[in-house]
């Protein structure tokens, strides 16, 4: 199954480079994760590294927030995960070098259900990567608000998971579950499966709850969490609006100078991880 609807994808020059796959994941809604996945990949981008977006949210916003149009959706992640089509024939280049996506589409939202009976049902994705995801620098996975199969299989097919973490006191009592689900993963389907990091999203520094959240989850997490907080701005809301990232929309704001610094601690991370550096 091919996707004739868009335009044809950078060749990868048969490239063998494993990329290194992150789930942006919280269970909890509203916190940040689609914005810092386009907007972490764009900054990826935009120092030359190949990333690969894989909008794995039925609501299918990273899609929308990198200027995909449904029209150039009719092959997207559901057919991947369902054995419908290739990885490569679902992928989608974006109007930014270096970017392009495997879009969500309207099916997605039934195959939390098909998946159940299908074989090997939480490693779908992983399966599809170990064949055709070669010569990607990072894939960068935009995981729903839920602990289904959808995440599942983003959590099974990842190296490790980035956490964005709204600076209010029920995002604390949500990453708790997030953290279990991490565990029984890696106990059960990856045990390499790791935290790459905690993003502060949302973050308003005249708010002394903001504050004491922050307090709270750099003491319990340590160097997990990011020195780089994300800020409240208004460019970042408006930016999907206009189908692209607050760093395409409007680079000299507040929240583009955020996620620039952030894809710099990112790419720090993995470079001492390269060489067997402590984070």
């Amino acid at each position: 199954m091919s996707n004739p609807n868009h335009p044809a994808t950078p060749e990868i020059s048969g490239s063998t480079t494993r990329p290194r796959v992150l789930a942006i994941s919280n269970q909890k809604g509203g916190v940040g994760k689609t914005t810092t996945t386009v907007n972490l990949a764009t900054a990826m981008a935009a120092v030359n590294k190949r990333v690969l977006v894989i909008d794995m949210d039925p609501q299918g916003n990273a899609s929308t927030s990198l200027g995909i149009d449904q029209k150039h959706r009719a092959v997207n992640i559901y057919h991947v995960l369902t054995g419908e089509a290739s990885l490569d024939a679902a992928i989608t280049p974006t109007s930014i070098p270096n970017l392009s996506i495997i879009s969500s589409g309207v099916d997605l939202a039934a195959a939390e259900i098909e998946l159940i009976d299908l074989e090997n049902r939480q490693a779908r994705l992983k399966e599809a990567l170990i064949n055709q995801g070669l010569g990607w620098d990072f894939i960068l996975i935009d995981c729903p608000p839920s602990l289904g199969l959808l995440t599942l299989n983003a959590l099974v097919a990842a190296d490790a998971v980035m956490v964005p973490l709204q600076a209010e006191f029920l995002a604390l009592e949500g990453i708790s579950h997030l953290v279990k689900t991490i565990e029984r993963v890696r106990k059960s389907f990856n045990p390499t499966l790791e935290i790459q990091g905690i993003v502060l999203t949302m973050v308003d520094k005249r708010n002394n709850l903001s504050e004491m959240v922050e307090s709270d989850v750099r003491e319990f997490f340590g160097a997990k969490v990011y020195t780089t907080t994300i800020p409240r701005n208004v460019r970042i809301s408006e930016a999907p609006s206009h189908g692209k990232p607050v760093l395409i929309y409007d680079l000299q704001s507040k929240g583009s100078r955020a996620y620039l610094d952030l894809a710099g601690e990112v790419l720090k991370r993995e470079q001492n991880l390269n060489h067997g550096v402590a984070a």
